[in-house]
């Protein structure tokens, strides 16, 4: 077989690392995409002309005016829409074939996400390992868009960091892996966040929850939460947060109904 002929494997792994990288770093000196070439056996120059097919699907960069490479984009099409229609199927895959590249298992290279649950067995622990590969592939999908820093306070030390689900991971399966289901956040405003102690609104300015307002006259208020008022996040590198998503966070998780 010609080497010019890629394999379904060769583009999963393709799309793979279009995930996790923002478009301004889709060329030949990536370290990820030098690391790729040389696990494929291809140039990468050839790796990036691939991501450059997979832009030319993507409708958020589309609609920056973003086309992308044509070109190729009949053979990466398929992989896209495999992806759309069962992302967390695709993701799942597409580690394990690359963990097998890099010739190791997904238990090994996952070791530290999967450390607690060694006493499950049978379909329970095969669910539970999926579930949390995904969940990382996520994180390393939302680290990237945001540059790895929190987009409400700039820090940027990764241990610091969580990718926080808009929509919650339990409340739509379609959407779990969707770059725009996710905003980089620091510990403290990531479970702020999560508990509905703070929103954002569509225009991505951050609020504060009538809630959270009853303690504004402790010292750590004015310090953590009064600032924020009104600031706008971070803007990401590739993929803002979908509206829709937002205002789903806003209807059913954040207090809302304390705002004064």
């Amino acid at each position: 077989m010609s080497k010019n002929l890629w394999t379904r494997q060769e583009l999963i792994l393709a799309f793979n690392l279009y995930l996790k990288l923002p478009f301004g770093k889709m060329h030949k000196q990536t370290p990820e995409i030098i690391e790729l070439a040389n696990l494929l056996g291809r140039t990468p120059s050839s790796i990036g002309m691939r991501l450059g097919n997979f832009a030319s699907c993507d409708p958020n960069l589309q609609a920056r005016g973003i086309g992308g490479l044509k070109g190729g984009m009949n053979q990466v099409k398929p992989i896209w829409d495999e992806f759309f229609h069962n992302q967390e199927e695709l993701v799942f895959l597409s580690e394990k074939i690359l963990a097998e590249k890099q010739q190791t298992s997904i238990e090994s290279k996952y070791k530290e996400v999967l450390a607690d649950i060694s006493h499950l067995k049978g379909e329970t622990i095969i669910r539970e390992v999926k579930t949390r590969v995904n969940q990382s592939v996520f994180r390393q999908m939302v680290l990237s868009n945001y540059d790895s820093k929190c987009a409400i306070t700039g820090i940027d030390i990764p241990q610091l960091l969580f990718a926080s689900h808009i929509v919650p991971w339990s409340q739509n399966e379609k959407e779990r892996l969707n770059s725009e289901n996710g905003i980089c956040l620091s510990s403290l405003y990531d479970k702020a966040y999560d508990k509905g102690l703070i929103g954002i609104n569509t225009n991505h300015e951050i609020i504060l929850s009538g809630e959270l307002k009853k303690k504004k006259e402790a010292p750590y208020f004015a310090t953590h939460f009064a600032i924020l008022e009104k600031q706008k996040i971070n803007t990401p590198q590739d993929y803002f947060p979908k509206k829709e998503f937002l205002e789903y966070h806003l209807d059913t998780i954040f207090n809302k109904q304390f705002i004064y």
